[in-house]
């Protein structure tokens, strides 16, 4: 899987593409640690391999996997928006209109975390191992946008008691 992920970051990101990484970058096993719990490797040996400059945010793991970044949350305004990048999304910041966060795997891709507020799970397991771009996580919020009012809609005519049109 290490392979393949490496290539695939590579396909996507150019050597001068900035890449924000956000938490957990790698899963590195302590030694005499769990069976199937990653490798005892150093980040370093993947960091060198890939593609872009990269700005690490701190994961729950980075204390293991020798990541020593300091950086717990980066604000960034991009594409017209305020940004928060954190790892755990219970760190997102409500005041911003768009956070991406990493650590929940697939439990979800974009929840709605305020009316004003979402939060997208940019983690590489969520965008077939690769890493996602700003354009990617537009076109995903533009569809979970239109599907959540689609339902919204549903509702309000539920209880209008509002005929459905097939």
């Amino acid at each position: 899987m290490n392979e393949t992920i490496i290539r695939l970051h590579n396909e996507r990101v150019k050597e001068d593409d900035l890449v924000f990484d956000l938490g957990d970058f790698i899963f590195r096993n302590s030694p005499g640690g769990k069976p199937g719990e990653g490798k005892q490797e150093k980040a370093i040996t993947f960091l060198k391999r890939l593609n872009g400059r990269r700005i690490s945010v701190k994961g729950n793991h980075c204390g293991n996997n020798s990541m020593k970044t300091p950086i717990e949350k980066v604000y960034i305004r991009h594409g017209g928006f305020r940004i928060c990048l954190v790892h755990n999304p219970i760190y997102a910041d409500p005041k911003c209109e768009l956070n991406f966060c990493g650590h929940v795997h697939t439990q979800w891709k974009i929840k709605r975390l305020n009316t004003k507020s979402l939060i997208v799970n940019v983690g590489v397991d969520c965008w077939s191992f690769r890493p996602a771009t700003f354009e990617d996580i537009m076109k995903r919020i533009s569809a979970w946008t239109k599907s959540e009012k689609e339902v919204q809609n549903e509702r309000t005519n539920e209880q209008n008691g509002t005929p459905q049109t097939v």
